[in-house]
């Protein structure tokens, strides 16, 4: 997809995002785009990208921000993928919690993974080069809550490059209790201080520190500010907006059945309990 006349790279590209539209509509598996063409890369996964952008705007689903991927950097050696990816997060797979309970089907999803993360609603659109402090004037809230990931892709085997163009692995997204960024005295310290523990039906699973997150999730945001800055394709960044920064612990499979629980060394950020089911 890196060679060739522009008019075969468009129906490839086209190609492509309709194969992975069809995928996720119809909750079924793909072969990996990058084992059928060698030449697939991270620009090209971002155009297919892209095309899904589109054509899921065009059919009436709402962007509602962006989830980053791929920032803990504990995990890139059991994945492959060693640095951050990200996608737009949607109006049908954006959840506002209703307190800190919450029951969820699996239906749709594909080998569904549940990430515990933090996430921000931006009060203005931040911009390239900016001081903490101004990045910071861009924040309203932080919140806790869960993401769920999934893959089209067997066994979560890909390069960087499936990913991208797989949704960003995005499922949905449950933004838990939001709390006004000023009520952090220095929300980059704090935050990257945080500890998440998970519990699977009562028993810990794992404890993660929000510092795995590229040094915390306030450094996170400025990276994906910045690459969001730095890259061709022209996905705007708005008012209103969610960012969630990136999962504290590996990413843990679901099954219908299960409750899954966190609790968070920072009282002002609520812990999550999160119900599956078929």
């Amino acid at each position: 997809m890196t060679g060739g006349s522009t008019a075969t790279a468009a129906t490839a590209i086209t190609s492509l995002a309709e194969s992975l539209l069809a995928a996720r509509d119809g909750a079924h598996r793909l072969a990996l785009p990058s084992a059928a063409d060698a030449g697939f890369d991270v620009a090209a996964a971002y155009r297919v990208a892209d095309e899904v952008r589109r054509r899921r705007i065009a059919r009436g689903e709402g962007p509602l921000g962006y989830k980053i991927g791929f920032t803990n950097r504990g995990i890139w050696p059991r994945y492959g993928v060693y640095g951050p990816m990200w996608g737009p997060v949607w109006d049908t797979t954006v959840v506002h919690l209703d307190g800190i309970e919450h029951t969820t089907s699996l239906a749709g999803l594909v080998q569904p993974r549940l990430e515990p993360e933090i996430m921000f609603g931006l009060r203005t659109a931040p911009r390239a080069g900016m001081t903490e402090a101004e990045l910071l004037g861009c924040i309203e809230w932080v919140a806790h809550g869960f993401e769920i990931v999934h893959t089209h892709f067997d066994d979560w085997r890909f390069q960087a490059a499936d990913t991208v163009a797989d949704f960003a692995l995005h499922g949905r997204l449950f933004v838990g209790p939001k709390v006004p960024i000023a009520r952090f005295a220095d929300p980059r310290a704090e935050l990257a201080a945080l500890d998440v523990e998970l519990s699977r039906d009562g028993a810990v699973v794992e404890t993660g520190n929000a510092s795995i997150v590229l040094d915390g999730p306030l450094d996170a945001l400025r990276v994906w500010v910045e690459a969001m800055h730095a890259q061709p394709i022209d996905w705007p960044i708005v008012a209103g907006d969610i960012v969630s920064t990136g999962t504290i612990t590996d990413a843990w499979p679901l099954e219908p059945g299960q409750t899954w629980q966190t609790r968070l060394s920072d009282p002002r950020l609520q812990g999550i309990t999160l119900k599956t089911q078929a």
